[in-house]
């Protein structure tokens, strides 16, 4: 488990003093996946770094697994740093080195005895899907091969814990989408803890189970990646998820309305039932889908659709009335015109 308490990270400049961490806590549970989004200068850099020391938080404690992290030096936070594995958004390979020699390097920094340096690195390759890739160097591969060099790297030494900054910001879709399936099955394989900095929600969508929303250094929102989707607080919160979710209808068929404009939620097992269909058998309204969709976080369903609700007034009242007893959301955007 990592616990962050109070943690602040202030820098010095020559013109103002700024705060990259502004009094942070944070509990991850051993074995999630942990997302921490924000835009560029939100603090989720500075924030991660912490969490092994690359950076030295200026007040705040870190305890991974019991271990107070922020308490030690020398030899012992070396060997405390074995334990949390890093990735990076640019690889930081050696070009002059082949593959192997790239992950052997992690092992023989680690003073792991050099009979077993050729089985492990070729457990890890094996792991990553690279084994045929041994003898090649950096310049010769994809940057989807690339980041599962750095992966196998990371994991040489059998970390608990495995941080990701921007780990998928330099690949294109498909190879991030290869990446996250990889990163997914470490997880479930190695029960490793990963805490993953992106500015990408559709990446949070796709393997985390919780996730925590910065600003200007703060945490200013997190739970669980399902709730933050289907019930989001803050409008930064909202914005990122707009990102991904997006239900802007043109004004030029807003115009054309003149019934109750709904925006209508449904989770879990609701959002495959069909509610819009009875509701429109029961009362004497016509629905017209403007938008909508049903998208599956964490193996749940989450359907969102926009809906022009026509009728007399009392009628599509007791509609939004009927829908709401169904345990889904109804938002009234606009009332009948």
């Amino acid at each position: 488990m990592i616990q962050i308490q109070h943690l602040s990270k202030v820098y010095q400049t020559k013109e103002k003093v700024v705060k990259g961490v502004d009094d942070v806590s944070l509990d991850i549970e051993t074995g999630e996946i942990f997302g921490i989004v924000g835009y560029s200068g939100a603090g989720k850099s500075s924030l991660i770094r912490c969490l092994n020391l690359l950076e030295t938080p200026t007040s705040g404690t870190i305890l991974i697994d019991d271990v107070n992290l922020t308490k030690l030096s020398g030899v012992k936070l070396r060997q405390a740093r074995l334990k949390i594995g890093m990735i990076f958004q640019h690889f930081y390979l050696i070009s002059q080195k082949t593959i192997f020699e790239n992950i052997a390097f992690a092992l023989q920094a680690a003073k792991m005895p050099s009979n077993k340096i050729e089985t492990r690195v070729m457990e890890l390759l094996e792991m990553v899907g690279l084994s045929e890739k041994r003898d090649v160097y950096p310049a010769q591969l994809s940057g989807g091969q690339k980041q599962r060099v750095g992966i196998a790297r990371a994991l040489a030494n059998n970390p608990s814990v495995l941080l990701c900054d921007e780990a998928t910001s330099a690949l294109d879709p498909n190879t991030t989408m290869s990446i996250l399936r990889l990163l997914k099955k470490i997880n479930k394989e190695l029960n490793i803890t990963i805490v993953l900095i992106t500015h990408e929600m559709n990446v949070v969508k796709e393997i985390c189970d919780r996730m925590a929303i910065m600003q200007d250094g703060k945490v200013i929102e997190e739970g669980q990646v399902y709730d933050i989707f289907s019930n989001p607080v803050q409008p930064l919160t909202k914005e990122f998820i707009s990102s991904v979710v997006s239900y802007e209808i043109p004004d030029t068929v807003m115009s054309t309305l003149a019934g109750t404009l709904v925006k209508i939620t449904f989770k879990g097992e609701v959002a495959m039932e069909g509610v819009i269909s009875d509701t429109m058998q029961k009362y004497r309204v016509k629905g017209n889908f403007l938008h909508g969709s049903i998208e599956y976080i964490q193996e749940r369903a989450l359907g969102i659709f926009l809906m022009e609700l026509q009728g007399e007034c009392d009628e599509v009242e007791q509609a939004i009335a009927y829908i709401l007893e169904q345990n889904a959301q109804v938002e009234v955007i606009r009332q009948h015109v």
